[in-house]
Formats: C-alpha cells, sequence, structure tokens
C-alpha cells in the first residue's frame, strides 16, 4: 500500500482570483531589519497581498500618505522616525487616521503592548512568536473580504 499526502499549497485568497475583484489589499510594512521584511513580503505576497515595504519611520510614514494602505505592519524600534511617533502622527493625521495598524516587534513588554493599543493600534504582535503564515492568517481575519477601493 502506498501513502500518499496532500501536497500543501498556499490558500489563495478570494480577492486574489476572483472575477469580481476590483483589486488585491494593499500592506505597508515599516520594518528596518530587511531580511525579516522580505520572509513577511514572500509570504503575505503568495497569499494574494500587495506588500510595499519602508525600512525607517520617516519614509514609512510617506509611503503610508501616498499608498493609502489597508493595513500598516509596523515595528517600533526604527531609525529617523520611531513606530510609537509614526502612529501618533496618523491617528493625528485626518486622512491616515482610521488606517489600521498593527504593531510587530521584537519588544513583548505589556508596556509596550499597552502603550501600542492605547496609541490605536489594532493589534501587538511579537515576531519571535509570529510566523509569516500566521501574520498572513490574521490579516486576512483583520481585513476580511476588503476589495473596494
Amino acid at each position: 500500500m502506498i501513502a500518499t499526502f496532500p501536497q500543501h499549497r498556499p490558500q489563495a485568497w478570494g480577492w486574489a482570483f476572483a472575477p469580481d475583484v476590483k483589486r488585491r489589499p494593499k500592506i505597508v510594512m515599516i520594518e528596518d531589519d530587511a531580511a525579516i521584511a522580505e520572509m513577511y513580503r514572500r509570504q503575505l505576497s503568495s497569499d494574494g497581498l500587495r506588500v510595499l515595504i519602508a525600512g525607517d519611520g520617516a519614509r514609512g510614514l510617506d509611503l503610508v500618505r501616498s499608498a493609502r494602505p489597508d493595513l500598516v505592519l509596523l515595528d517600533i524600534l526604527l531609525p529617523e522616525v520611531e513606530g510609537f511617533t509614526v502612529l501618533e502622527r496618523m491617528r493625528q493625521d485626518a486622512g491616515l487616521a482610521a488606517i489600521p495598524v498593527i504593531v510587530l516587534s521584537n519588544y513583548g513588554e505589556p508596556e509596550m503592548l499597552r502603550r501600542a493599543l492605547a496609541g490605536g493600534a489594532l493589534d501587538y504582535l511579537v515576531k519571535a512568536s509570529t510566523t509569516p503564515v500566521q501574520l498572513s492568517a490574521r490579516i486576512r481575519r483583520w481585513l476580511g473580504s476588503k476589495t473596494d477601493d
């Protein structure tokens, strides 16, 4: 008897392949570690998201302003402008205030979590505990089937 196992295939989100979908959701990732950014970008892209990356807080804020993403993934310790300041500036800007922000940081201290959520972040994830597949699944829940422009 020969056993066969199902092959792992990335789950494509409905918006990536449905004929009536206008566009794929856009994510801005503000992350200064290029290897970490690329690791997450590969998974998210294969799952049907458009991912734009900025390597520092100042560029990240400019990218958010110009790209108007569906969601922002934000590191805390960043060059130029740190993550909490990026979050604060987004929440103070009427054009950016409604964009969901997920903090994705290596800092797992309760005070950091409290500060991020109090500042308007939707969630706080610790990189060491969040695989690219887990992040992709959570983004799917956060965005639902958002497909409008």
